[in-house]
C-alpha cells in the first residue's frame, strides 16, 4: 500500500519448516543473546547490552537490537535495530507447531529505507537453511 506523501516500508516474509518439536526450536530462538548458536558460521558475535543484543555481522556492520517482546504463549520475539543505518527496522520471529515434531519458523522484516531490502532479505536467505540445518541435526547447545 502506497500513500502519497510517504515513502512504502519494505515488509520481507521468509519462512521455513524445521523437522523438530516447536519447543525446541522456541527454545532456541528464544534466546535473545544467543542468536549466533542457531546461525553458525553467520555472525562474528553477539553480545547482550541491558535490553539490547550488539550483533557483529562477518561483513563489519554492526547492529544494535532491541529487545521488544517476547510471548512464549505465541512464540514469538520481536525485535527492532535502533541508531542504525535504517529509517526503521523491526523484526519478528515465530515458532508454530506443525505436528508433534515438525515446526513452521517465520521471520518478518519490515523497515526503511526500501534500498536496503535486498541487503536484509540476501542474509534472511543465507541464514534460513543454517538454521533448519542447526535446528534439525543436533540438539541446541546450553
Amino acid at each position: 500500500m502506497s500513500h502519497e506523501g510517504r515513502t512504502e516500508i519494505a515488509s520481507i516474509v521468509k519462512e521455513i519448516l524445521i523437522e523438530a518439536p516447536a519447543e525446541k526450536v522456541w527454545a532456541a530462538f528464544r534466546d535473545f543473546g544467543e542468536v549466533q548458536r542457531v546461525v553458525p558460521g553467520l555472525l562474528a558475535g553477539c553480545e547482550l547490552d541491558g535490553d539490547a543484543r550488539i550483533v557483529t555481522f562477518y561483513d563489519g556492520r554492526v547492529a544494535r537490537e532491541l529487545l521488544v517482546t517476547i510471548d512464549d504463549d505465541s512464540r514469538r520475539l520481536v525485535y527492532a535495530e535502533v541508531n542504525g543505518r535504517f529509517i526503521t527496522r523491526n523484526a519478528s520471529w515465530q515458532v508454530f507447531r506443525e505436528g508433534e515434531d515438525r515446526s513452521r519458523f517465520v521471520w518478518i522484516q519490515d523497515l526503511l529505507p526500501n534500498e536496503l531490502a535486498g541487503l536484509i532479505s540476501g542474509n534472511m536467505d543465507r541464514a534460513m537453511p543454517v538454521i533448519k540445518r542447526t535446528l534439525e541435526s543436533s540438539p541446541v547447545p546450553d
